[in-house]
């Protein structure tokens, strides 16, 4: 599957998840036994960690379908960063999406000044460049911050050698970013 099928088949579930008609592919004990052998995910989702961003849900998928990662503030450190590598340069996936989410907890935390203390500070050192290309934004901080981080993301990943920047420049795979609206479930692809 091509990064752009891929993508067009996420915005079809993002649509059917919006408009409350799931159809929950790839749910069933036959499709457990089929991915015993393996797996071929058509599209690697970063995403937060927050309880309330379920990517599979989000865009209607099942077991097999999404590689995901989740961590706070959808950031890009180096063990994110292998487990993406390893989905494009073994599982041959073609797209990679960053999702950011309204209110999200992790970019709130790096909007202020103050030292959040313990690891979170790990988490709002890497938000805080987003942040502050936001400040320069007209609007909300908060969601120009959001999308900004997710931005940002994509964009370092896009650069990222060995593997992902190879694959960007040789074999199709595409890095996009998204913002996921928590109060409709729409995903608005950035």
């Amino acid at each position: 599957m091509t990064a752009q099928e891929s993508l067009t088949k996420l915005k079809e579930g993002n649509k059917r998840y919006v408009d409350g008609n799931l159809q929950h592919p790839n749910t069933t004990n036959a499709r457990r036994d089929e991915l015993a052998g393996g797996q071929k995910p058509f599209a690697i989702v970063l995403s937060c960690a927050d309880s309330r961003v379920v990517p599979e849900l989000i865009f209607d998928q099942g077991m097999g379908d999404l590689f995901v990662i989740r961590v706070a503030g959808n950031i890009a450190e180096d063990r994110v960063i292998g487990s993406i590598e390893y989905a494009v340069e073994h599982l041959g996936t073609k797209l990679v999406l960053v999702l950011g989410h309204e209110s999200c907890g992790a970019v709130g935390a790096s909007l202020g000044d103050e030292d959040p203390g313990g690891h979170i500070s790990s988490l709002v050192e890497l938000i805080k460049p987003a942040v502050n290309k936001a400040k320069e934004m007209d609007g909300d901080l908060l969601v120009n911050s959001v999308k900004t981080n997710a931005t940002m993301v994509a964009d370092q990943l896009r650069g990222t050698g060995p593997f992902i920047s190879k694959h960007v420049e040789e074999s199709g795979v595409q890095v996009v970013s998204g913002y996921y609206k928590l109060s409709n479930g729409e995903v608005e692809f950035l």
